[in-house]
Parts: C-alpha cells; structure tokens; sequence
C-alpha cells in the first residue's frame, strides 16, 4: 500500500480489502489512532477526498480509489500560552501523565479564566500536548475539587482513554466529607441537567443525563459524615448535585452546599473549621484504568489533602468530647 505525508496531508490508495464498507468504518481501521467521530467529522468538513471528491461518511468504497486525508491537528488559541505552573505528577510515561490536582486551579480555558490553568500548565510541561486535543484531558475536575487526573500524551492513548471513559472501565473514587448523618452505604440514581433559570448551575430533573453515583460510609460524626463515592457516568458537579439531592451537601460548597451544620455545644475549634472551609470538601482520591499500550490495569491512590484531614480531625476530636 503506497502512501505518503506532508505535514498533515496523507494520500494513499484504498486497500481491495475494504470493498463494499463505509468510509467512515473502513477510515478508522486505516487510522486507529483517530476516534471514528473525529473520522465522521473530516468527512462531513470535506478534509476526506475519494479519487478527488469530498463524499459522505457513508460512502461505499470500490477499492484502489485515491484517498487524501488532511489531518486537523487541534490548534489551540495563541492566548493559550504555556505557563510555569507546578504540577504534582503522580505517573508518566510516553502515554500518559497521571497528576493530583489542588484545589484552585482551573482545568479549561473559560470566561473569567483565560489562563492560569492546567491546559496552560500542561502546554508548560509539555509541549506536544498542543497537538492533542484539550492538551489531553480527557475528564475534569472542578475548580476546588482535589485529586486524580489523567491526561494522554498522543492521540492513540487519548482514543483509548476516551474510550475507556464511555465504556466505563475507568475508575474514579473519591472521598468527602457531607453533611448530615448518612446511616448506611448506597445508590443514587438521578439524571442531572442543566438548572432551568440558573444556567451555572445543575440539578436533578427528569429530562436530564441518566447519572449514577455509589457512596459507603467511611466515618460517622455528630452532624457530618466521611463518605467514599464512585461514579458510573460523569456528569457535570454530578457527586455536589446527588449529595444535595438526598439531603447531604457536602461541606463547603459554595453552590449546593446550603447552610452550614454546627454540631450543638461544638467548640470554637470545630466551629471555625466548618465557617472557613470554602471549597466542596471533595477529593478524587483513587483512579484505575487499563493502560493504552500495554494493557496492564493500573491504578493510583491520592492521599486526602490538608484541609480535608484537619476538618476530620476535629469532627473526630469533637465526637470524643460529646459522644455520636
């Protein structure tokens, strides 16, 4: 099979096996490190030429046909310059980079956050990433929310990822701290869609994205409880909207979480804590997926963060002054 490439320009000929298929089937066998949507989306933006002609995704193949393929590299704005952010990097390798994210930093470019973000800093650590797209995010974390991220280093490895993230093999755990004495584990089973008057927001409705979220009980306070959670689907601030939905918002938020709980006869200690935590006291603490070339099932742990472990120290210091 004859081909060949300059810069992101490809011209090969049809191989006689892919008689009879579609473009669009027979181009994401050719090109594996594309996703078949990106290779729909070429087609339709005429950046896929049969013998000369832009054609359908649908388009059946005759074989030997000339096909030229302009690869659309994912161009990031020049205001996406790299910056020197420090990164905490848990794992890397040629596929990968496995980080904890703190609390603060935003992930994507958004109005109100040009810059300063882990796009940028990711752009910083690595330059290639410029070629991949979302610099190689793949999930998000919120603003405040801490914890494991992976990002992919080329585009097989963030096929796959994306991949992995629909067939839900990835694994993402986290840790909170909610309001409220939670009894037992258990499933919330809650689409989640965009809030009807307050488009920043997100809440529970009938006509929203199906969402699942497990949660067990960790630890029992007085008023709060240390949760673990794990995720089926990814929906946007999908754990804040589900705790908040079944009456425990974790503390700190500053969109779900409602009025702070204070234990009765609390101390000042405890009482400073829960008025001056101002982020969700969430954390990814825990990520597993199967690697993108070699197949291994990996996983990492993030210990919780400061502020999380002194706000359960002195809930754990308050129940042994006041009893459960």
């Amino acid at each position: 099979m004859s081909e060949s490439i300059v810069e992101n320009h490809v011209i090969k000929h049809v191989p006689e096996q892919f008689a009879g298929q579609r473009l669009d089937a027979a181009l994401a066998s050719m090109f594996p490190d594309y996703s078949r949507s990106r290779l729909q989306q070429w087609i339709r933006d005429g950046h896929v030429l049969l013998d000369g002609v832009v054609v359908k995704p649908r388009a059946k193949l005759v074989g030997n046909e000339k096909l030229e393929l302009n690869i659309q590299l994912d161009n990031h704005p020049d205001e996406l310059l790299p910056q020197d952010i420090p990164l905490d990097i848990v794992f890397e390798d040629e596929d990968i980079i496995v980080l904890n994210k703190p609390a603060g930093l935003v992930v994507h470019p958004a109005a109100g956050h040009a810059d300063g973000t882990l796009v940028n800093a990711l752009l910083y650590f690595d330059a290639e990433l410029a070629r991949i797209p979302r610099a190689g995010i793949v999930h998000r974390l919120d603003k405040d929310t801490t914890g494991l991220m992976v990002v992919a280093r080329n585009l097989r490895a963030h096929k796959h990822l994306v991949e992995e993230l629909q067939r839900r093999t990835m694994k993402r755990e986290y840790q909170a701290i909610v309001q409220g004495v939670i009894t037992a584990g258990g499933m919330i089973d809650a689409p989640v869609g965009r809030h009807s008057r307050d488009r920043v927001r997100m809440c529970v409705r009938d006509d929203g994205r199906p969402a699942t979220t497990h949660y067990r009980v960790i630890t029992r306070f007085r008023q709060h409880t240390h949760v673990q959670l794990k995720l089926e689907s990814g929906r946007t601030h999908q754990i804040r909207v589900h705790m908040q939905h079944i009456r425990h918002p974790i503390v700190g938020d500053p969109m779900y979480g409602g009025r702070q709980r204070i234990p009765p006869q609390a101390d000042n200690e405890l009482i400073e804590q829960l008025r001056t935590f101002r982020r969700q006291a969430l954390h990814a603490f825990r990520l597993s997926l199967v690697h993108p070339l070699g197949g291994q099932q990996l996983s990492w742990k993030s210990p919780l963060p400061e502020d999380m472990l002194r706000l359960l120290a002195v809930l754990q210091k308050d129940v042994q002054q006041h009893g459960s």
